[in-house]
């Protein structure tokens, strides 16, 4: 046994803002196997994540839903959990970047930063909304192309043609989120001063820390030359406000990764450890993180070269992974492969999946396709037609012996081949080559199958004399799916617990070759195959979920309760001329309406100042409610109600009679 290691794990924090998908699901399969792995051999390993809990995305959503970020965030954090949780990833500790321990480990590191002069400070220009009062990300503003001319492009580049320009680049450029047209706004941001690391991150990137492949994508991005990361954003912002500087907040990818050392924190201070036992400078121990490709700029650049300012450890490895596909294409909600991690646990056992992508995960940056008929297959095959197959051949034999084990091996060299192969097992498990493993443990099963094939221990049990050589065989067997599931517990971890309490005891790494004679206890089936109507119906359950719900404005506002005739005719509904708009002085969505109605004029106060012009309105016929009880408003008396349908914003469409009707008439 090598020396006991001290290790810390992490995979990427999920974004708050949506459910755990199999992409999300594969990440943190493939980091808990390689955890419990590192448990299972004695070392000291733990595993660490929390939700990434800032940025605009996370007020927007809030808002949508009528609650706060806060409580937003803290239903996402309990949904994931919840999910992470059913698939049986065992965090040590599951956090929010949204932490006092987050807010001062960013300040800590970013003061750290700003004392070794690595913060510039300069005034940029960026799209800003006016009616929204926010600078406006890429992903927020839309327009045509400005050099195809193709329209509903967002602010950054053309899916039609790949180009890439400015925001306000875009021809009509407007807000995603209001529809208002984008104004040029300047601020003063915060950037980090990454250029200065560029010889650290050459020698970093290319000492083990990453891939081959990995390190050879960063090497482009440094051999193009890096430029300053803005680190800085302008309130309203959901986040933590730099220290100093009111107004001002970090970026969500300043304070993201630090949640690692911050959930960490969490439970060093209740368990009474020292965080900085993991991240100081000269710390011994080790940190893994592991992450999607799509990150990996943030991870092997501004990551390495932040703690290295801060006068804190870098990562000993970045493990990069693919991402998931599902029957060969792109996770789709239409065919419904995009996949949500509670629909798969409402349908089928997380073990099913905890294998098949242990089978399909390889140390490599290669996309894991999920094919579902292969996965029915393979984990039907591998799991109940190899392994478990193996107890249910044997252990009856053992029961009717008196459920007592010989103490030594039938076939001894049999039996070291299982010794044999532990090192090698174990090799690909530290290299996070599990597709080898579980080929490896697949071939030891094969091995284990034609034994007690040939021996067949179901005719020597009918033959007189023979009892002693039946219970031999059939001890080998149970001894070989012992180590078997030794070998499987990091990735079945519910059904090594089913097998250790038919074996009578804890599987141990280091005890699994150990060969072991007594008692075992009666065998109970270990586990179902899959059906592949189970699998089916998931998918089906997908696409209901990614099916358009019901929308228009009956969704959005059901039918009132019902009323009686009388109640209705009660409302006096007046044809009326717009004889004079205009704006109201201090009121940000009032207009003030002079409206003709036969005769007589009425004054009313509309709010629909976002959707129309004073000057656009005059000589407009209308339609109001004249006999509505007089209101007093802070700007003057309103004699009525004008009527308008539409969600609000831009969209208030102001009612209108066809034309012939005249001022005062009723409607009927």
């Amino acid at each position: 046994m090598t020396t006991r290691r001290k290790i810390m794990v992490t995979s990427a924090l999920p974004y708050a803002n949506g459910e755990l998908h199999l992409g999300h699901i594969m990440e943190q399969i493939q980091t808990d196997i390689w955890v419990r792995f590192q448990n299972l051999r004695g070392h000291e390993c733990y595993y660490f994540c929390a939700d990434d809990a800032h940025g605009t995305a996370i007020t927007l959503k809030a808002e949508e839903q009528g609650i706060s970020p806060e409580q937003h965030i803290e239903n996402m954090h309990a949904a994931h959990k919840s999910v992470a949780e059913g698939f049986l990833v065992k965090h040590d500790n599951f956090y929010t970047t949204h932490s006092t321990e987050n807010r001062e480990l960013s300040e800590l590191i970013y003061k750290r930063l700003e004392a070794k002069g690595h913060i510039a400070r300069r005034s940029i220009t960026q799209a800003f909304d006016p009616e929204k009062q926010l600078f406006l990300a890429d992903r927020y503003i839309k327009g045509a192309c400005p050099k195809c001319k193709t329209e509903d492009q967002y602010g950054d580049n053309c899916e039609a043609c790949g180009a890439t320009y400015s925001p306000m680049d875009l021809i009509n450029p407007i807000s995603a989120l209001t529809g208002a047209t984008p104004v040029p706004k300047e601020s003063e941001h915060f950037f980090f001063k990454l250029p200065e690391f560029a010889d650290f991150l050459k020698d970093w990137t290319r000492a083990g820390h990453l891939q081959d492949e990995v390190a050879n994508k960063v090497a482009e991005w440094l051999d193009a030359d890096l430029q300053e990361w803005d680190i800085s954003r302008d309130a309203p912002y959901f986040g933590f406000e730099i220290p100093g500087h009111p107004g001002k907040y970090f970026y969500v990818w300043l304070d993201a990764p630090i949640g690692y050392i911050a959930s960490l924190k969490n439970f060093a201070d209740q368990q009474g450890m020292d965080w900085q036992e993991f991240w100081s400078k000269d710390s011994e121990c080790e940190v893994h993180h592991f992450i999607g490709k799509d990150i990996v700029n943030f991870h092997a650049l501004f990551w390495p070269a932040m703690l290295h300012s801060a006068e804190l450890r870098t990562p000993t490895k970045v493990n990069v992974h693919g991402f998931v596909t599902v029957n060969g294409k792109k996770m789709s909600k239409s065919r419904g492969t995009f996949i949500n991690g509670q629909t798969y646990l409402q349908h089928l056992d997380p073990e099913y999946l905890r294998y098949y992508f242990a089978a399909k995960l390889t140390s490599a940056v290669d996309d894991l396709d999920l094919n579902l008929d292969d996965f029915i297959a393979r984990v039907n095959s591998d799991l109940v037609g190899k392994v478990v197959n193996i107890a249910s051949r044997t252990a009856k034999f053992v029961a009717k012996a008196g459920g007592s084990m010989s103490d030594a091996p039938a076939d001894t060299e049999l039996w070291q081949r299982f010794v044999d192969a532990e090192s090698v097992i174990a090799e690909h498990y530290e290299q996070r080559n599990f597709s080898k493993a579980m080929r490896d443990i697949m071939a030891l099963a094969d091995a284990a199958n034609e034994y007690i094939a040939a021996a067949e221990p179901w005719k020597m049990a009918k033959e007189e004399g023979r009892e002693r050589e039946v219970v031999d065989v059939c001890s080998l067997g149970v001894n070989m799916f012992r180590a078997l599931m030794t070998f499987l517990k990091p990735v079945l971890p519910l059904l090594a617990e089913r097998a250790e309490e038919f074996l009578g005891e804890t599987l141990s790494w280091a005890d699994s070759l150990a060969y072991r004679g007594g008692a075992i206890n009666k065998f109970k089936p270990l586990l179902q195959r899959i059906e592949k109507d189970k699998v089916d119906a998931m998918i089906e359950a997908s696409k209901e979920e990614a099916a358009p719900k019901a929308t228009g404005p009956l969704a959005d506002e059901p039918l009132c309760d019902e009323i009686e005739f009388g109640d209705f005719a009660k409302v006096d509904l007046r044809v009326a001329k717009i004889v004079a708009a205009s704006h109201v002085e201090g009121a940000d969505k009032l207009l003030q309406l002079t409206l003709d109605i036969g005769g007589e004029t009425r004054n009313v106060f509309s709010g629909i100042k976002s959707a129309y012009k004073p000057e656009d309105l005059e000589g407009r016929l209308t339609v109001m409610v004249a006999n509505l009880k007089p209101r007093k408003m802070k700007f003057g008396m309103s004699e009525g109600m004008v009527l308008a349908a539409g969600p609000g914003g831009k969209e208030i469409y102001l009612l209108e009679p066809d034309q012939g009707a005249l001022p005062g008439q009723r409607v009927m």
